[in-house]
């Protein structure tokens, strides 16, 4: 049986290797590292991958959004994102171009390897959705099991962090209303004191998994999730 190609495009040589090096574990077989616009190119016209992990920052180069509209005007091999940004903006452009998902960094060995098995599954087209109609539909084939506190993709489980899960029925009971940042904070942490930063992160993962199409945020209120029409 064929091992799943991966091409890596990262301009880090050290957070490169060690992708490489965690994917071999796993046994996947990296199909190419490089690091910029060009080579990405190439390599995926020359030995095509089965699914792309893009940072985006990539240097002087033309950034890995860039290099995803390229390469998906000729071929639709499916992307995962793995990067450190995570503005509103970058997301904007790098969800037009419908990756797999959005990895932040820094991530675990195994949110990787549950991102790229989600990605092989994705672009399997034949796989048809037996979900238990009694989920919640979050649209987008997303279900979200409220008595096991599961989300799912078709049938393929999602898996969740405590406090993700918890963001998650929050922003569900809402029903489409906006929570604002400071109740999201208080109900997640109780009183304890956080950063301004580890909610934004805890959404933006969130979300991420979600392939930022579910849940929305608010610049200055809050985030809600999308009602499915």
């Amino acid at each position: 049986m064929n091992k799943t190609k991966i091409l890596i495009v990262e301009d880090e040589s050290i957070v490169a290797l060690d992708m490489k090096n965690t994917l071999t574990k796993f046994n996947y077989e990296v199909s190419n590292c490089v690091t910029n616009y060009n080579d990405a190119i190439v390599s995926v016209k020359t030995n095509r991958p089965d699914i792309i992990l893009m940072d985006i920052n990539l240097g002087d180069s033309k950034d890995g959004i860039e290099v995803v509209e390229e390469i998906h005007s000729f071929d639709n091999i499916p992307v995962i994102y793995v990067t450190a940004f995570s503005d509103e903006n970058t997301l904007k452009r790098a969800i037009k171009t419908n990756p797999v998902s959005y990895l932040l960094k820094p991530f675990k060995r195994e949110e990787l390897n549950s991102n790229i098995m989600l990605g092989l599954y994705k672009n399997n087209k034949n796989l048809k959705s037996t979900i238990n109609e009694k989920y919640h539909n979050l649209g987008n084939n997303y279900y979200f099991d409220n008595n096991q506190e599961k989300l799912y993709y078709k049938d393929l489980p999602i898996k969740l962090g405590a406090k993700e899960i918890t963001l998650l029925k929050i922003l569900i009971e809402a029903k489409g209303e906006i929570v604002p940042f400071k109740e999201l904070e208080t109900r997640i942490w109780d009183s304890n004191t956080i950063s301004d930063s580890t909610l934004r992160t805890l959404i933006y993962r969130l979300r991420g998994k979600l392939e930022y199409k579910i849940i929305e945020t608010i610049p200055n209120e809050g985030c809600k999730i999308l009602e499915v029409n």
